[in-house]
C-alpha cells in the first residue's frame, strides 16, 4: 500500500472536478451542430457546474471519425461516474435524435478457398 497511487474521491466543501469524454462523430456530420449538442448535454445535466462553462473540443481526425472531447466540471468528485452516465446517454439519445453517427470500426474479411 505504500507504493500504490490513494485517490481521494469524498471531496470536500468546495472540491470539484474536472470530467473529460471523448466521442468520435462520422466523417461529413455537421461540425457546428456535434458542438452545440455536446454543450448543450453537460449545461441541461443536474450536477454540473455552471462556471466554468461546459466546452467540447475538436481533438483529432481519428482513424474512423472525427474526435470531440466534451469537458465539464462536477460538483461532487464521488459522483463522477454517475455522471459520466448521465450525460453519455443524453449525448447518445441526441446524436441519434440528430442522424449524427458515431463511427466504430469495420473490418471486411475475404475467403480464400484453396482446392485440393
Amino acid at each position: 500500500i505504500a507504493n500504490s497511487k490513494i485517490i481521494n474521491e469524498s471531496g470536500g466543501p468546495d472540491e470539484n472536478e474536472r470530467i473529460r469524454i471523448n466521442i468520435s462523430v462520422a466523417y461529413g456530420s455537421d461540425l457546428d451542430l456535434v458542438k452545440r449538442l455536446l454543450v448543450g448535454m453537460a449545461t441541461t445535466t443536474d450536477g454540473v457546474c455552471k462556471t466554468p462553462l461546459p466546452r467540447a473540443r475538436f481533438r483529432e481526425f481519428g482513424e474512423s471519425g472525427i474526435v470531440f472531447q466534451l469537458l465539464f466540471w462536477i460538483k461532487k468528485p464521488e459522483s463522477r461516474g454517475l455522471m459520466i452516465d448521465e450525460v453519455s446517454m443524453k449525448i447518445y439519445k441526441s446524436f441519434n435524435e440528430n442522424k449524427i453517427i458515431i463511427p466504430f470500426p469495420q473490418r471486411e474479411v475475404h475467403v480464400i478457398r484453396k482446392d485440393k
